[in-house]
């Protein structure tokens, strides 16, 4: 006795093509309109926190002995929460700043995050044997209220520069490396660049412990 092999029609395979072709066109439509949707966000400044207090070229952060760092040299404070998606994209180009000027700058990595992470978890994350500061004060003292933001000072701790680090949120435009050209300017004892706008307005995640003016 034969055994009878049930059959799907040509009409069912159709059907169910169909269904797994529009299945994955809505996949892709929503990972699409996330993709737009977190570039959009970018786009837009960081809202100032309440009561935000801008800080002026040229005055001196005090630092209060916190860190042991090399004398006479710039200090170049890298603002930076691991859960940040901001901070995440700069990451790459951070380290390659490290890199290429770590031997003339001392850099800092500013960990701005309500949980609490060891320095060496930190370190991992970049893979780099930097110093590590927890204290949200410092953000303060800067005038910083989002991430990732880069933070320059000179040999005497007084502000060079403070803002961002590219216009693209990947950092890959090489003629908007802000940060980048403003820390070759200090190296050349140059007076602070003049930036447009889109160089020292934050962008990027708002501080976790800072209330913003529009509730957020």
């Amino acid at each position: 006795m034969g055994i009878a092999v049930k059959r799907t029609k040509p009409s069912e395979d159709r059907v169910r093509k169909s269904f797994v072709m529009l299945w994955l066109l809505v996949l892709m439509s929503a990972v699409g309109a996330l993709f737009w949707y977190n570039d959009w966000l970018y786009q837009l400044p960081t809202p100032l926190p309440e009561a935000y207090k801008p800080v002026k070229t040229g005055k001196v952060i005090a630092l209060n002995g916190l860190l042991d760092l090399q004398a006479d040299k710039p200090v170049f404070l890298h603002f930076y929460n691991p859960d940040c998606p901001c901070s995440r994209f700069n990451k790459t180009h951070f380290k390659t700043l490290v890199r290429q000027y770590g031997r003339a700058v001392n850099f800092v990595v500013v960990v701005m995050s309500r949980k609490v992470y060891a320095t060496q978890e930190i370190q991992e994350k970049f893979g780099l044997d930097l110093p590590v500061l927890v204290d949200p004060s410092v953000a303060t003292r800067c005038g910083v209220y989002s991430t990732p933001q880069a933070v320059i000072l000179d040999a005497n701790h007084r502000l060079y520069y403070r803002g961002n680090y590219n216009r693209s949120r990947y950092c890959t435009d090489k003629k908007t490396n802000y940060a980048e050209l403003a820390l070759t300017a200090l190296l050349r004892h140059d007076f602070p660049k003049a930036f447009d706008p889109r160089a020292l307005t934050a962008y990027g995640c708002s501080l976790p412990y800072c209330k913003t003016d529009d509730g957020l």
